[in-house]
């Protein structure tokens, strides 16, 4: 079996990630979207705001500077052509539409456990879901909290009453079984409605078996991480071991994975048969915390030497970098960590602190670093980049930020 050195195999990764392509003009935002999605598959959702929502940091990652509304157009615009749709992928996601018809087994297991886990609401409130399902036919697309006050009645008044959280639990449980979708989102507040009136009839009409969906989900984690063990691409899509071993299984047989040892790795790895291996890799990038190419921390340990635990849920006095802090790839290294907010009221990007990577050259890092704050700054419509105190780069980075 061949083995292959850490350096290449970050190579193969970055490369894979879409971290080597050439800067690519006169394309379209939709159209450059479409690109970034066809390396990442998936954008994952996640409700923290403090710099930038999850979901539109892959892109700028890759792609520099866009116009967001753009990725909103084709996610949520109902008077704009979907490209993605919601659904619980690697956590909650954003995937490619014709994607749906993958996960559609996921939807029925995950119909049987919400069941099991909301027995007491359902038990409690036996005709909720269908008081939910039919509302949202009668009013969609609508958020949670409007169905509540919908369907809610009144604590003392006659009729049905349904807390609001019952409610929520309702949408959710709909959600997941595949019923209910997100047709918009307002202030990133879901607005739910029938999966027949968001999603065009051919693709409701795909049910693949499950082995088969498995297989292509596998196929896509491969592709988007190059090179990775069978642990790496069982998460990308929250498999279960016994269904991704039976498709990286299948997919050595068939000549699309090929086995590979990995130059400090106990596990075995697998390259994709499509993957490249660049001479070098050039990339500057801020990567968010939920970004693909680290959302799986194990590999991001293995691939980089890089130790990353988000902070959020740390008392403030316990965190050692900060509470929402974003990796700072350079070149085939994550070279810095950079704790940022985004100061809406003041107008500028606050970096609390930043800090050095063992063996780093600072004042090439700091260089570099702080263009890319000043792009992501502009990008976010913010003005000046304010550095604090914290991080051995924080004197540096305030002389070029």
């Amino acid at each position: 079996m061949r083995t292959i050195g850490i350096a290449a195999a970050r190579r193969i990764a970055l490369a894979a990630q879409g971290f080597s392509d050439p800067p690519v003009t006169g394309t379209s935002d939709r159209g450059r979207l479409r690109r970034v999605l066809r390396r990442t598959n998936l954008l994952q959702l996640d409700s923290v705001n403090v710099a930038v929502r999850a979901h539109y940091m892959p892109l700028f990652s890759r792609i520099g500077g866009y116009d967001r509304s753009s990725l909103d157009d084709a996610a949520w615009n109902p008077g704009s052509r979907r490209l993605l749709v919601e659904y619980w992928a690697h956590e909650a996601s954003l995937i490619p539409l014709t994607d749906w018809p993958l996960l559609r087994w996921r939807m029925r297991e995950h119909a049987d456990t919400s069941r099991r886990r909301y027995r007491q609401l359902l038990e409690r409130a036996p005709g909720l879901t269908d008081e939910v399902r039919t509302a949202v036919k009668e009013s969609g697309p609508v958020s949670a909290a409007e169905l509540e006050r919908e369907i809610g009645g009144s604590k003392t008044g006659t009729g049905t009453w349904w807390n609001r959280s019952d409610t929520k639990h309702a949408c959710e449980l709909l959600f997941a079984a595949g019923e209910l979708t997100t047709a918009t989102r307002r202030g990133f507040q879901r607005h739910y409605d029938l999966v027949e009136r968001v999603l065009p009839p051919e693709i409701l009409a795909q049910d693949p078996p499950v082995d088969e969906a498995v297989r292509t989900l596998v196929s896509r984690a491969a592709r988007a991480f190059g090179i990775a063990t069978e642990p790496d691409l069982r998460d990308y899509y929250r498999l279960s071991s016994e269904r991704s071993r039976a498709a990286v299984n299948e997919l050595v047989e068939q000549g699309e994975l090929r086995p590979v040892a990995v130059e400090g790795w106990s596990d075995r790895a697998y390259v994709h048969r499509g993957a490249r291996t660049p001479r070098s890799v050039a990339a500057r990038a801020l990567l968010c915390p939920f970004d693909p190419l680290i959302w799986f921390r194990p590999r991001a340990e293995r691939l980089f030497g890089f130790r990353y635990r988000i902070e959020i849920y740390v008392p403030r006095e316990q965190r050692e970098y900060g509470y929402y802090v974003f990796p700072f790839l350079l070149d085939d290294r994550i070279v810095a960590r950079v704790d940022l907010k985004a100061d809406r009221q003041e107008g500028v990007l606050r970096v609390p602190g930043v800090f050095a990577e063992p063996d780093v050259e600072h004042d090439r890092v700091a260089s570099e670093l702080g263009a890319a704050l000043r792009e992501m700054a502009d990008w976010l419509g913010l003005g000046d980049v304010v550095v604090g105190e914290r991080g051995e780069l924080a004197t540096r980075l305030r002389l070029v930020a």
